[in-house]
């Protein structure tokens, strides 16, 4: 059976209705791709998300290794320049198969989603990321984004 990989933003939800969205698809893992995982948006940092995912019995696990550099997002920042965000990332996270790994195996063992503020797929690195790891079995996972 293939095994499913979601994706999901938070960007404009609130974290109620974030919770609620993983919850209506099942899944028992939340893989946090920020590289740091604070955010003014209140019960999306690290410590607050975590203790509500567990209150659903939602595993959290932050892999900030995954995350895009400062440097890469300040410059996506001043360009609007996805092309290159998107080049730069992938060259990035070439060097990253330890934690692409770390990631697939919670993956496999799990139903998984790779966590990251933008709303939309086309905006964010966890594209990428979700990828990789899908590359890791011969692309045997199919990746959903809700």
């Amino acid at each position: 059976m293939q095994q499913k990989l979601f994706t999901a933003g938070y960007e404009g939800k609130s974290v109620d209705v974030f919770i609620a969205d993983l919850c209506s698809n099942g899944i028992d893992c939340i893989i946090d791709v920020r590289a740091l995982p604070l955010s003014r948006k209140k019960g999306f940092s690290k410590t607050q998300l975590a203790e509500r995912l567990k209150a659903q019995n939602i595993q959290y696990v932050h892999l900030g290794s995954l995350g895009t550099p400062k440097e890469v997002r300040d410059n996506l920042k001043l360009t609007h320049d996805y092309e290159s965000f998107f080049k730069t990332m992938n060259n990035y996270l070439a060097d990253k198969t330890e934690a692409i790994e770390a990631a697939y195996n919670y993956v496999i063992n799990n139903k998984c989603c790779l966590m990251c503020y933008e709303r939309l797929i086309e905006q964010c690195h966890r594209k990428l990321v979700a990828e990789k790891i899908k590359n890791q079995n011969g692309d045997d996972i199919r990746i959903i984004h809700i």
